[in-house]
């Protein structure tokens, strides 16, 4: 989970208010107290988090909790509408209405933008777009070479020009071919600090290429720098949204997050690690849900956007709901996991896991499980995949061996399908549909 230490602390305060008698003055100052603690130790700016705070013990003091809300259900609500309220409220979404449509992405150097470049060409490819990408940065010398292989890695075309110095004339150079894609995103020049040729260079692409999104790229480790970062560069080029990169693994993020709001510029994506598929857009009340240890649907569905058809969705989920599934099943669903990303990072997106103490390395272990798992899965006859209650010591003796697995480890698979079909009995008879209406409704929609 990104921020890891901002949202510990920030379920414990919430569990404090769970736990008291009753809600008062005294209880809402040490939330408040522990709130600014958490947020100033994320690098979020003071002014940004005394005003954060007063409106939340404004609105706790002062507002009377609807009719069959609790006044620490109320507590809790305020706090997460308040902070999904801090971070952007509503989220800013992407429209794509018309073809070629522009992505444009400027930065300093560091930031991750050709990084981001390969991350929004293969989420906008798995929604069917067809994209490319085009190198405008002509002072970095491995910059060209570097956009060839991110691009080259997720078979999309590339247009780069090593010789050419001027990048206005490299883009009118492919402009014709580059009018035949769905998508085009534009890497451009960055600099070790914001400077006048920089934004000079920014404002003549901008005006020729008009773009339909202007993308600054910063990295969440920079703290509060940030925030003059995002001011200058808005400045200089009409930013239309934030990239914030690498906001796994750093404490330092809530500066980068609060420097969006100083600046009205909306975050539109997080990258949260590495790899090309590392990539969320971002939605403030899904964000702040998970920092709270309240699960994201929005963004959990998302990931299995592509991963699984909504058809497979649908027919799994009344499977596992009435207790009916099979191996083929749990093959299906495993596969489609493992197609969302990892297991620690899904763990989060689930509504109630995020405030179940999982160890790291329990979840790392589990996923070396899952590739084992599908060995021996794939080792099995159609007739035991459909009927796991076949197998008898001799089935799971060979299907061990054709594996290159244990015995025991086929046993440990057996019994995690009992598990989980007991379970899902168990399940069965709620209602969906009614727990999550209850969910939004607890949540204010």
């Amino acid at each position: 989970m990104v921020l890891d230490k901002l949202s510990d602390a920030l379920k414990g305060t919430l569990a404090k208010v769970a736990r008291a008698m009753f809600v008062d003055e005294k209880l809402i100052d040490e939330l408040v107290k522990d709130m600014q603690r958490a947020l100033l130790a994320a690098d979020v700016n003071v002014q940004l988090v005394l005003r954060l705070t007063k409106a939340i013990k404004e609105r706790v003091l002062l507002e009377k909790p609807p009719a069959g809300v609790s006044q620490k259900e109320y507590t809790i609500k305020v706090v997460y509408d308040e902070l999904a309220k801090f971070l952007g409220g509503e989220g800013a979404k992407i429209e794509i209405t018309k073809k070629p449509f522009k992505m444009m992405f400027v930065g300093l150097f560091g930031s991750g933008k050709t990084t981001s470049i390969g991350k929004i060409a293969k989420y906008y490819m798995k929604r069917g777009f067809k994209v490319c990408a085009i190198g405008l940065d002509v002072y970095r010398p491995a910059a060209m070479d570097q956009l060839f292989q991110v691009c080259s890695s997720i078979n999309i075309p590339a247009f780069i020009d090593k010789i050419e110095k001027n990048p206005l004339k490299i883009y009118q150079a492919f402009e014709k071919e580059l009018n035949t894609f769905d998508l085009i995103l534009i890497d451009t020049s960055g600099r070790d600090a914001l400077s006048a040729d920089l934004i000079k260079e920014i404002k003549e692409l901008n005006e020729h290429i008009k773009p339909d999104e202007n993308f600054l790229v910063i990295s969440a480790d920079i703290g509060q720098a940030a925030q003059t970062q995002a001011k200058a560069f808005h400045d200089a080029g009409a930013i239309t949204g934030v990239i914030v990169t690498k906001m796994d693994g750093t404490a330092r993020a809530g500066g980068a997050l609060s420097a969006c709001a100083i600046t009205g510029t909306p975050i539109k994506f997080i990258g949260i690690g590495e790899k090309v598929d590392d990539l969320e857009t971002f939605n403030p009340k899904g964000f702040v849900s998970r920092l709270l240890g309240m699960g994201d649907l929005e963004s959990l569905l998302e990931k299995a956007e592509g991963a699984i058809s909504s058809e497979q969705a649908e027919d799994l989920g009344k499977k596992f709901l009435q207790g009916e599934f099979n191996f083929i099943d749990l093959y299906e669903q495993m596969s489609a996991m493992s197609k969302m990303g990892s297991l620690s990072k899904l763990v989060d997106l689930i509504p109630g896991m995020g405030n179940v103490k999982i160890p790291k390395e329990m979840l790392e272990g589990q996923e070396g499980k899952l590739k084992k798992w599908k060995f021996i899965l794939q080792s099995m006859t159609k007739k035991e995949l459909e009927d796991p209650e076949l197998l008898d010591g001799s089935r799971v003796e060979r299907i061990a061996k054709g594996s290159g697995t244990s015995v025991q480890e086929v046993r440990e698979l057996l019994k995690q399908y009992r598990q989980s079909k007991k379970m899902m009995k168990m399940m069965k008879g709620n209602n969906p549909e009614r727990m999550m209406k209850k969910l939004q409704s607890r949540m204010g929609g």
